[in-house]
Order: structure tokens, then sequence, then C-alpha cells
């Protein structure tokens, strides 16, 4: 039976891009180079990918080696919380620690000199009610991932939804971007100034993570606060598996305010959800 190799392929390689840690994306690109195809045009593209897998090898063995050093366990284990995670990161002095503060009221130390935060920093953020975790790294340095502690924060910053990076300069960014680049962090980044508003860092921050907001409500009752907090492109059936895994099964139809035609348009579970909706559930 043959294989579609371009949708396998494909899949291995979204896979790799939302791998957060380095074990998971050395097995996602051994499938990716499985699945790649293997005429002699596809050549340079193996050849890449067993480049990387090198670079991947050699990143699991620094791992170990700080993990060894530390007494086997990651120095760094936080757990997620909120419908989604942040990581603030930029170099020595950007700004990191004034940023979380403003959006989570962490009280993160905040000093003029360099290398003020030495560990991992978490904080939560409320967005029209709905609960974002926030966490400053220490800052980023050339050769991060020879530090004392390069690894296993790198680790933990694979394990962010998106990360917020703060433009010091140009040259700071291209350091950074190069150093997540060479440690395989592939995660969406969104870069803002030091100067950005707060509110305007709260809502690029939300569309980065490519999430809506969407509102339950009982008949005849004002919608529920807070909203729940899905992916966008989710229908009416992710939000009924939300609210109970089981609702789908007595699921009879839903009543939509916002993107629908008309208000309390009924619809079914393959409704197409958008930002704000707000949704009445019935079930049989």
């Amino acid at each position: 039976m043959p294989i579609n190799a371009d949708f396998g392929y494909q899949k291995a390689e979204q896979e790799y891009l939302n791998a957060d840690s380095t074990e998971k994306k050395i097995a996602a690109l051994k499938k990716m180079m499985t699945l790649a195809p293997s005429h002699k045009s596809a050549e340079s593209l193996q050849k890449q990918l067993k480049n990387r897998l090198a670079k991947l090898k050699g990143l699991k063995e620094k791992e170990e080696k700080q993990r060894k050093s530390s007494g086997g366990k990651n120095k760094f284990s936080i757990k997620k919380e909120g419908a989604a995670t942040i990581a603030i990161v930029g170099v020595p002095n950007s700004g990191k620690s004034t940023l979380l503060n403003k959006l989570t009221n962490a009280g993160a130390k905040v000093a003029d000199y360099e290398f003020t935060t030495t560990k991992p920093e978490v904080g939560i953020m409320n967005f029209s009610g709905i609960k974002l975790q926030v966490i400053e790294m220490p800052a980023i340095v050339k050769k991060f991932n020879e530090t004392e502690n390069g690894m296993a924060l790198i680790g933990l910053i694979r394990t962010a939804d998106l990360i917020v990076m703060i433009k010091k300069n140009p040259e700071d960014i291209r350091l950074i971007e190069g150093e997540l680049r060479e440690n395989e962090v592939g995660k969406r980044i969104l870069v803002v100034e030091r100067a950005d508003e707060l509110e305007d860092v709260k809502e690029m921050a939300w569309k980065a993570l490519e999430l809506i907001r969407v509102y339950t409500k009982q008949p005849g009752k004002k919608p529920d606060f807070p909203p729940v907090a899905l992916k966008k492109g989710a229908n009416v059936q992710g939000l009924a598996e939300y609210v109970h895994k089981d609702f789908t099964k007595k699921f009879k139809y839903a009543r939509i305010w916002g993107s629908a035609k008309f208000p309390g348009q009924v619809v079914g579970l393959n409704y197409k959800l958008a930002d704000e909706d707000k949704v009445e559930l019935h079930s049989q």
C-alpha cells in the first residue's frame, strides 16, 4: 500500500516543531528522515536532517552532563498553569523583570546591574479573565548552552507556547535568535520594544498565541465569566468536549452570538467558533 510521504513528512515535521524535549525532537526527526523523499534531488534535504540529528545528539549529551552535575534531576521544573505558557527572553539588563512585573504583578527583582535574574521567575497574566502563565528566563548570552544551567533553561523555553523577546537593539535580537536556532528551539516569537504599552503587549501576545475566547451561557442569562480559551479554528464540538468529555453524546444543538449570521443562530458541532463568541449548548 503506497504511503503519502508528503503528508506523513509534514506531520512528523510538525511533531518536531512542537516537541518540548530533545528526546521528542530526536524521535520526530528520525521519523522525518524515514519519510523524506529518497531520490537524488532530495539528497540535500537528507544531509540537512542528518546534520540536525547530529546536533541534537550533541545537545542531549550536554543535557545529560548538566543533569548529572545537579544530582540527576532537571534543576528547573515548573508546572504548567493557565491556558498557555509564555517565556520572556532577552539579553542582560533588557527589562525582562520589569515586563514580567507589569504583566503579572509577580514582584520579580529589578536592578540596574546585569544578571539580576538568576533563575526562572513565574507569574500569571490575566487577559479578559483567561489566565496565562508567564516565565521570565535568565539573560541569554553567547554560547548559552555551555553556561551552568543553559540546557535546563533551554528545555524550559521549549515547553512555552510563545516566546516574547525584548528588543534592546538589533544586535541583541540576532544573538538571541542565533542561540535559539543553535539549540533547535522553534517556537513562535513575538518581539516587543521596552517602550511598548502594556495593553498592546498583552493584545499582541494573545494574537500570537492563536487562541480564542469563547463565553458559554445559560438560556435567558448573561454569558458566564471567565471565558474558555480554545485554539484558533476550534468548533462547537471542541467547546462541548471542554465542558464535559461526554457532552457530545447528548448534544442537540448550539446557539451562537457573535460570529453568527444573526443573534442566536442554531448551529451544529462542526460550526467554527470565533474570538469572543457567546455559545448556548443544548442537550437532549
